[in-house]
């Protein structure tokens, strides 16, 4: 027990025992009747034997079983039977005087239904009775398991995640290989028509920008956890200009105008290929949700916020209902637009590569104005 259960036991002896007999014995005249009868908690008393001497009608309600049944039977045959050796040894330190306090364990309706219940026992040696006041919070304690449930489900998914992607960057490394190859048989001189020769020059700085992420994002994917990241201060106008050579006939054919302003913030210390595939994601996003007929315009700026480095991210495109899609927008396989290409796997892998190394990501939209994202960076 620790000093504040040693502390809590020293008031209980020396100054809550005592007022509370001086207070019965000033209040004979008073009924505590309607009090325990009426209270919501579960109220009993149980003597030292082991047995219930008296329960309020909230017990009798909860448990399903008669004031009779709950009285000829030890208290110990409505536990649940893997809490009945923990819950025995905490009835001893109730015999020796030692108030139970914070105590959770489980008890079996005559529904055969499973409740949990919090507890607070005193007992008063002297009459070798235990008086005691419990909480049904099986509610919470379904709360809790739902919960821990969805951070193993979670935690599940990012593992089938990654190794997904592993996969799938890797099995297309040899593709791209063999198309950097074809490139490299190519003899250009022989060609005149320099329409040809500028789509060409595309589409190999395309395939090498594809071929280096690929090749940063096996390696990153074959990490084990975050403490192998390798952090360094990346540059957002870096990171910025690799990203749009990448993607740069996407970016033409879209007719993508870009505001940007890194002048308050240059760069933050962070993983180059995280943040290379969260610059990826939102570009790729924003073309592909582009309102009909209307080039996207995106907007990237920095900013130092009472100290938070943030990036902003803002685009023009179909937006999103915030009332609809909610908390749901960065989840694994959702998707809010009619789009063929879209997977439902990009702004998870946003949250992610901003959540994993400690910061966090905000979204504000409306349905046909756009969207923004607003990433802090860890301090």
């Amino acid at each position: 027990m620790g000093w504040r259960g040693r502390s809590f036991v020293y008031w209980l002896k020396t100054v809550y025992y005592p007022y509370l007999i001086s207070s019965m014995q000033e209040t004979k005249s008073l009924s505590l009747e309607p009090f325990f009868n009426l209270s919501m908690d579960l109220l009993c008393i149980a003597g030292y034997d082991g047995y219930f001497k008296k329960v309020n009608p909230a017990v009798v309600k909860l448990l399903g079983y008669s004031e009779e049944e709950l009285f000829s039977r030890p208290i110990r045959e409505f536990i649940h039977e893997e809490d009945r050796d923990l819950t025995a040894r905490y009835r001893e330190n109730l015999k020796n005087n030692v108030p139970l306090v914070n105590y959770e364990n489980r008890y079996v309706c005559k529904s055969g239904e499973i409740i949990w219940l919090h507890w607070t026992s005193i007992p008063l040696d002297d009459e070798k009775l235990v008086y005691a006041i419990a909480k049904n919070i099986t509610h919470k304690k379904k709360l809790e398991k739902e919960r821990i449930e969805h951070l193993i489900n979670l935690v599940d998914k990012n593992q089938e995640l990654k190794r997904l992607n592993y996969t799938a960057s890797h099995d297309l490394r040899s593709p791209v290989n063999n198309l950097l190859s074809i490139f490299g048989f190519l003899d250009v001189s022989k060609i005149d028509d320099d329409e040809m020769l500028e789509t060409l020059d595309y589409m190999k700085l395309a395939t090498e920008g594809l071929n280096n992420s690929l090749n940063k994002y096996v390696d990153l994917l074959s990490k084990k956890d975050n403490s192998n990241i390798e952090l360094e201060e990346v540059d957002f106008e870096s990171i910025l200009k690799q990203v749009k050579s990448s993607i740069s006939s996407l970016l033409v054919n879209a007719n993508v105008t870009f505001k940007v302003d890194f002048s308050a913030l240059k760069g933050v210390r962070h993983n180059v290929n995280y943040l290379e595939s969260v610059f990826l994601n939102l570009m790729t996003n924003s073309i592909k949700y582009a309102k009909p007929d209307v080039p996207p315009v995106i907007t990237i700026t920095s900013r130092i916020l009472e100290d938070r480095k943030q990036l902003v991210y803002t685009d023009n495109g179909l937006g999103f209902d915030m009332d609809q899609v909610g908390d749901k927008i960065f989840g694994l396989n959702q998707k809010f637009h009619h789009n063929g290409d879209s997977k439902g796997v990009g702004l998870y892998l946003v949250y992610n590569h901003i959540a994993s190394l400690g910061g966090k990501i905000s979204v504000d939209s409306e349905v046909d104005k756009g969207t923004t994202f607003t990433i802090t960076f860890k301090s």
